[in-house]
């Protein structure tokens, strides 16, 4: 009929509405857009994605000026979320690096939440607690592209259902009577050091999850 239909709109079943708007390749003007209506709507959940890390230094200014210090210098609380990509996954250096050191810099007085997540489970907690809580922090995500389609980033629908967000997961098929050594990891580097301690059948290194 030419009505228009927006299947993501069921999933809410008549409790909200999902809206998606194209937008000018602006950057800073689109992420500057987004943080004023994060301020105004304080109750949506409203995400800025970078597809690349060009993206996010065109708009770096949004977030120095803005973003990272409206609560200091204005009493002004946002809950805005950033879909940032991390590591060189075969793009080049721009569009591969948001620059996590970067953001831990800006961070240093709780102004922030920075995360760097390992499973999907995860990344829907996550995402759940920034409605959820209290608190109105912006929330950057690193998303690396290859936990995409990577075979072991993956979650059990009891995961989904029960428990929450895990600032860190621990190695549950470590032997702790074994254990000489932790490794304390962060993201991808996850499954890149998990392959490895396989390949060399070591079971005396345990690796933690900083999330």
């Amino acid at each position: 009929t030419g009505a228009l239909h927006t299947p993501l709109a069921q999933v809410a079943d008549g409790q909200g509405a999902v809206e998606i708007w194209d937008s000018p390749l602006s950057e800073a003007g689109v992420l500057g857009f987004d943080f004023g209506y994060s301020l105004d709507a304080p109750h949506d959940l409203t995400i800025w994605e970078a597809q690349f890390g060009d993206f996010w230094n065109c708009a770096q200014a949004v977030v120095d000026q803005f973003i990272s210090s409206s609560e200091d210098k204005w009493q002004r609380l946002s809950g805005l979320v950033l879909l940032l990509p991390h590591g060189f996954e075969g793009q080049g250096p721009e569009h591969s690096s948001a620059r996590l050191e970067r953001w831990l810099n800006i961070s240093a007085e709780d102004n922030i939440q920075v995360v760097n997540l390992t499973t999907p489970a995860q990344l829907f907690h996550c995402l759940r607690r920034q409605m959820l809580r209290k608190i109105r922090k912006p929330l950057v995500v690193m998303s690396p592209k290859s936990l995409l389609r990577h075979p072991e980033a993956v979650s059990s629908l009891d995961e989904f259902a029960n428990g929450g967000f895990r600032k860190v997961i621990g190695d549950a098929s470590a032997d702790p009577a074994r254990v000489r050594r932790v490794l304390l990891c962060t993201g991808k580097v996850y499954y890149d050091l998990l392959a490895e301690r396989r390949a060399r059948g070591i079971d005396n290194i345990a690796i933690i999850r900083v999330e």
